[in-house]
């Protein structure tokens, strides 16, 4: 089990107060790794949680609905633990509304966070990682990286764009020691789906359809996060993986 040994590993993670982002912080954070917590309100619950774990954290507040604060959080991460081993970006935001009536500042909010902080904070940490011919990156994309999805067109425009993002960094950072892959969850029992669960003909189709049966959880993105954090997916790059109970194979 070496091969997925985080131990010395420091890693951030956005968006970790809930949901995704606090499961796969607790997963990496299990595997041995140190965690820089960001989102834009406080994740003290999630540091609790790690702390019992017996791993470091620190958390930061950052709104990442602008690439001002990333270059910062790098710095503060690499002074407290003196590099940045994995990134997980996970911070992200939907915006549902019929495409006819989509506001411009609707689609640029998402776009914004969902795909361009993805891009530059992608940059910002390989940096470093280049130095020391070793990281690992890890974006979140989504189902609507292959479908076009209903009433989320600048959602689906965004995770479509994480896709890419994730496919011509590979390409151009492997040499560098560098593993950039992406975790394309499938329907998540989380705060951006509570009106889907909420609406009962919608989570009918949707159960319908998933193999599983269920709505995925916080716990079912942990163990993708470790295996593509770890040496175990050190031949891995440029790839999406698909965690979604079977959804797409429907």
């Amino acid at each position: 089990m070496k091969m997925f040994d985080l131990t010395g590993k420091t890693a951030i993670v956005t968006g970790a107060s809930t949901g995704l982002g606090k499961g796969m912080s607790l997963g990496l954070a299990e595997a041995g790794a140190d965690i820089v917590l960001v989102d834009y309100v406080s994740s003290d619950g999630t540091a609790q949680e790690i702390h019992a774990i017996g791993r470091k954290v620190i958390t930061l507040v950052a709104d990442l609905m602008n690439i001002n604060p990333i270059q910062s959080i790098v710095d503060e991460t690499i002074h407290a633990f003196g590099k940045v081993d994995v990134l997980v970006n996970n911070a992200g935001i939907i915006r549902r509304t019929p495409a006819i009536d989509f506001s411009e500042k609707d689609w640029d909010d998402v776009m914004a966070i969902n795909s361009k902080t993805v891009f530059f904070f992608c940059q910002a940490v390989a940096r470093d990682m280049m130095k020391r011919k070793y990281g690992k990156i890890i974006n979140v994309a989504s189902l609507l990286a292959f479908q076009g999805g209903i009433l989320v067109p600048s959602y689906a425009a965004s995770k479509g764009a994480v896709a890419q993002i994730t496919k011509a960094l590979a390409n151009e950072w492997a040499p560098y020691g560098i593993n950039i892959n992406a975790i394309a969850p499938g329907y998540m029992a989380t705060n951006n789906t509570k009106t889907l669960r909420e609406d009962a003909v919608r989570s009918k189709t949707i159960l319908d359809r998933i193999p599983a049966g269920r709505w995925g959880t916080p716990e079912d993105v942990k163990g993708p996060a470790m295996f593509l954090a770890s040496h175990a997916s050190d031949y891995l790059n440029g790839h999406v993986l698909v965690v979604d109970g079977g959804w797409m194979a429907r």
